[in-house]
């Protein structure tokens, strides 16, 4: 068997420069020997680091956005040029959503209908784009390179309704989000991409602004609104970079110290303490040290991260870097969904500069320091999220969780001691700073300390992202948005998203701190707060739950690769008018398999929500 590419197979030009743009030009040209210096990329770091096998991601999404997919002519040059395994090259390209290894049109749309578009009218604009432009998955005319639709999960726009991402082609930009999307919105880009403009501000609110008069003042989102995300200038005037030279002069032991003090629990979802990560890190001897900002925000009805992001990407740069500084790294990487473009284009211009400006580099703002920051983009993966996925998707490979022990405070990237946080978690170490440990430690209740960002989306009169105090009670978060909308009865609320819980009406007076949702037999996950009224068909919610988890389940382990797929069977005939008695003891062997055996929180929360629902019969015949 011939297993050479013909001619035609064969990279074209416009594939190479993308691959080489990325990569950087080879000293000779391709002759079958790279001799370009495997360090040029990573400054710090030993042979995995050295090595380029990480650039393979970046190189993908080069690849597609010149050609509009991943041809094997292209894939095998990529491969050639990072000496990696085609066969490994191909099945990293096919794991990630967002890639496209068969010939594509020019510009795809992908079209959210999960939880909280569905409850907005997610299916009615589906119906739209398929009058507008055919069925989903087909090809319409257009420009001479076609377009088409396909359905997609959540891309982080919640508190705006329906929402569309267009990747596109050779076009510039080559991904942008609409939302509120509609056919005409998406047609009107596609025929002239300047015509979208700014996208419209974010509804923020803080505690302070509560209707029964001033409250604390905002921590996170204090300077969302007030500050230009463009300029250092602006960041600089608001206090910005104060706190960093403030963790100098506390000095690494200190600057951790303040951190135990002030009892930071991980806003990720796991709620894990933040000082227990940084000192496993900074106490171990191997070196280098990594630090990683987990920014792929992915569980449906979570977007307080992109907010942060698009609004405050100075703030992120400064405490990635106290992180860094505290934890003893040199080099940090912030790890962006892809479906977020505009975060990731402020950000690249925060990081470049703050470089320019000395606050990343060799010698940091003169403090005897180095540390430096990378965006890595991820390329729709739910399960990036989870952290010891994440890394091996920074080292170019598919995002499959690791068995721990190790952890990767001992075995991280690169096989280095590596700390991985969110967004929120990050940006809470300036208010640490800058009030000190024990003062933080006193804001919010003894073991959920200080304040927490809620995205509110679904049937809420005002759907946003709205900070309060951990204590605030669920009824007060609903109400600071307005109540329910149009004076409809509450039905549910869905709090932590997919991975999360239902609670009832009679649960508005929860307290909502990490130790309260415990004891309720909920989760706070990452801060989602779906408010479902009377209207919404909980039924056909639970479904695209359990099409979410099935779809998004990176398949390494039985118990999650079949426990998905048999659950979403399961609910398939519960939704055609099997009643659910009849597959309550299915349900339950599933669940229990699927939470217990699952080696990762994807598998052991997959059934949490539906699980949830059962409990308070939310499904039609759960307690009959």
């Amino acid at each position: 068997m011939d297993l050479k590419l013909s001619a035609e197979q064969k990279a074209t030009a416009a594939e190479k420069a993308a691959v080489d743009k990325v990569i950087g030009p080879s000293e000779t040209g391709w002759d079958g020997g790279e001799r370009q210096a495997r360090d040029a990329h990573v400054a710090f770091g030993g042979h995995a680091a050295r090595s380029r096998r990480h650039l393979l991601i970046g190189v993908l999404h080069a690849i597609q956005e010149a050609a509009g997919w991943i041809s094997p002519g292209a894939l095998d040059y990529a491969c050639e040029r990072l000496t990696v395994p085609p066969a490994e090259a191909y099945g990293v390209a096919s794991f990630y959503a967002l890639f496209r290894t068969a010939p594509s049109p020019g510009a795809v749309v992908h079209v959210c209908d999960d939880i909280a578009c569905q409850v907005n009218g997610a299916e009615d604009l589906c119906e739209r784009m398929k009058r507008r432009f055919g069925d989903a998955g087909t090809e319409a005319a257009f420009d001479g390179s076609g377009v088409t639709w396909q359905r997609s999960p959540c891309l982080g726009q919640c508190d705006r309704g329906s929402a569309a991402l267009i990747q596109r082609a050779g076009g510039q930009p080559a991904r942008v989000q609409i939302a509120p999307a509609d056919p005409e919105k998406i047609w009107s880009y596609l025929t002239d991409p300047q015509s979208q403009g700014t996208p419209a501000e974010p509804t923020i609110r803080s505690e302070e602004e509560g209707a029964d008069g001033p409250g604390p003042a905002p921590r996170l989102l204090t300077r969302v609104g007030a500050v230009d995300p463009e300029s250092l200038g602006s960041y600089r005037a608001a206090g910005g970079y104060q706190m960093l030279r403030r963790a100098a002069g506390l000095g690494r032991h200190g600057t951790l110290r303040e951190v135990k003090e002030a009892k930071l629990l991980g806003r990720g979802g796991a709620a894990f303490p933040t000082h227990i990560k940084w000192d496993a890190v900074a106490s171990n001897p191997v070196r280098p040290h990594y630090v990683v900002c987990n920014a792929d925000e992915s569980e449906p009805g979570t977007f307080k991260d992109r907010v942060l992001m698009e609004r405050d990407p100075y703030a992120l740069v400064e405490a990635l870097t106290i992180m860094g500084y505290a934890c003893g790294a040199e080099q940090g990487y912030i790890y962006i969904r892809g479906e977020y473009p505009l975060a990731e284009s402020r950000l690249a211009h925060a990081i470049e500069t703050a470089r320019a400006q000395g606050f990343l580099g060799g010698d940091v703002m003169g403090e005897g320091f180095a540390f430096d920051i990378e965006i890595r983009r991820g390329a729709g993966a739910y399960i990036a999220g989870e952290e010891t996925a994440l890394i091996n998707s920074l080292e170019g490979r598919r995002a499959e969780p690791r068995n721990k022990p190790p952890f990767p405070a001992q075995n991280g990237l690169f096989g280095k001691p590596t700390a991985v946080n969110n967004v929120e978690t990050l940006l809470s170490l300036l208010e640490i700073l800058r009030i000190g440990g024990p003062a933080y430690e006193a804001t919010g209740t003894e073991n959920s300390s200080g304040s927490r960002l809620w995205c509110l989306s679904g049937c809420v009169s005002s759907p946003g992202l709205y900070e309060y105090e951990f204590g605030a009670t669920l009824r007060e978060v609903i109400d600071g948005a307005g109540g329910v909308r149009d004076g409809r009865s509450l039905q549910a609320v869905l709090l932590g998203g997919a991975a999360g819980a239902f609670v009832g009406p009679d649960s508005l007076d929860l307290p909502l701190t990490f130790e309260d949702a415990r004891a309720a037999g909920a989760t706070l996950g990452s801060g989602v707060v779906l408010v479902l009224d009377d209207t919404v068909d909980l039924a056909s919610l639970l479904r695209r739950i359990t099409q979410f988890f099935r779809d998004e389940s990176c398949g390494q382990c039985v118990p999650c690769r079949v426990g998905t797929v048999r659950q979403e069977e399961l609910f398939a005939r519960v939704a055609s008018g099997t009643p659910f008695s009849a597959e309550r003891d299915l349900f339950a062997d599933i669940a229990s398999v699927t939470r217990d055996a699952s080696i990762c929180g994807l598998g052991q929360t997959a059934v949490s929500a539906v699980d949830s629902a059962v409990k308070l019969g939310l499904i039609p015949g759960a307690s009959s």
